[in-house]
């Protein structure tokens, strides 16, 4: 509620260091908070990540903060962020069991924004970038969530699905490859 999605975001020189995935926007440029919310749940980009974790908390190691005290409120008992994109830190730790209950929080609690994670395509100043999420449109049911990939946690994912009309979250970490994980949750 603190941000509207036309407001603007703007790329710090923090943001626009982070590692791949990302925009790639220089310094100064801006985007506004639904490009910035679209880029993250499609692209995983992390300058957009951290754009945003500025603007909302005014640097990204309080907004990390910050998500680490609603994580606890949401019952993540075993999770903690020091950034906001994910990238890799050995104090930022999480379970498959915290990402299940944070999947589920979104879909409850933010409705009208989860139907960013279900989107298989984002375009963006003319290019168009495919969601990381390979079972979109490829098993049924199927309506979104989250990749992610670090070299020291493997590739991730959260992927919720409606079948028989009972909704299932599945959380894989670890995985080898982007298919194996796939399978796995299959």
């Amino acid at each position: 509620g603190r941000l509207k999605p036309d407001d603007l975001v703007t790329i710090s020189p923090r943001a626009a260091a982070q590692g791949p995935t990302k925009l790639g926007l220089p310094i100064g440029d801006t985007l506004t908070v639904s490009d910035a919310m679209q880029a993250l749940a499609i692209k995983s980009a992390n300058d957009a990540a951290v754009a945003l974790a500025e603007t909302l908390g005014g640097s990204e190691s309080r907004f990390a903060a910050m998500m680490t005290l609603k994580a606890q409120e949401l019952g993540m008992t075993n999770t903690h962020f020091v950034n906001a994109s994910g990238l890799p830190d050995s104090r930022q730790i999480s379970t498959a069991r915290d990402i299940a209950i944070l999947s589920r929080a979104v879909m409850r609690d933010y409705p009208q924004y989860y139907r960013l994670f279900s989107q298989q395509q984002f375009a963006f100043r003319g290019t168009v970038m495919n969601n990381h999420n390979g079972l979109l449109g490829r098993m049924q049911g199927v309506d979104g969530l989250k990749t992610g990939f670090t070299n020291a946690s493997g590739y991730n994912l959260a992927v919720s699905a409606v079948r028989d009309n009972r909704r299932i979250v599945t959380v894989v970490l670890g995985g080898p490859s982007n298919a194996l994980r796939d399978r796995t949750a299959e």
